[in-house]
């Protein structure tokens, strides 16, 4: 846990906790209307948990959510730049991932000629969507382990 906490005033942690509960009544909302869709016929658990992996499987490998938070966080990086926020990651590594990412389309690769050529990288509008619908779940996890407190 990085330290010290986040202290957020009252006012602004009453407001992060509401929008908190908002995306889980909205989620809730959501739940049953996918479960009610799910499969042919009755509802079908078995695909419902295939699919939430499958859709969920590219934040599953290492250094993919690392990669994300700081492109969300910080906004477009160059390859170095990440390389140095990102401890421990190898440049083969990251090479790697952002690939992946592109190719999952997360993460746009943003060439600006030159002399020098520079590239950079971004979200993209569906990095930035996923981005926003973790959010929440990111402050609630925050504040549970004690990151942000309330002023």
């Amino acid at each position: 846990m990085p330290k010290p906490p986040m202290s957020i005033p009252s006012g602004e942690y009453t407001a992060i906790e509401d929008g908190i509960q908002t995306t889980i009544d909205e989620g809730a909302a959501i739940r049953k209307m996918l479960a009610k869709h799910s499969g042919k016929g009755p509802y079908n658990a078995a695909w419902e948990v295939e699919a939430a992996v499958e859709a969920l499987q590219v934040f599953a490998s290492r250094w993919t959510i690392e990669i994300l938070a700081t492109l969300y966080i910080t906004g477009p990086r160059r390859f170095n730049e990440m390389k140095n926020m990102l401890t421990g990651i190898s440049s083969r590594t990251l090479s790697d991932k952002l690939r992946y990412l592109t190719e999952e389309g997360l993460v746009l690769r943003v060439v600006t000629d030159g002399p020098p050529v520079k590239v950079s990288y971004e979200l993209s509008a569906h990095g930035r969507t996923c981005g926003r619908l973790l959010s929440p779940l990111v402050a609630h996890l925050k504040m549970v382990a004690g990151s942000v407190v309330q002023a």
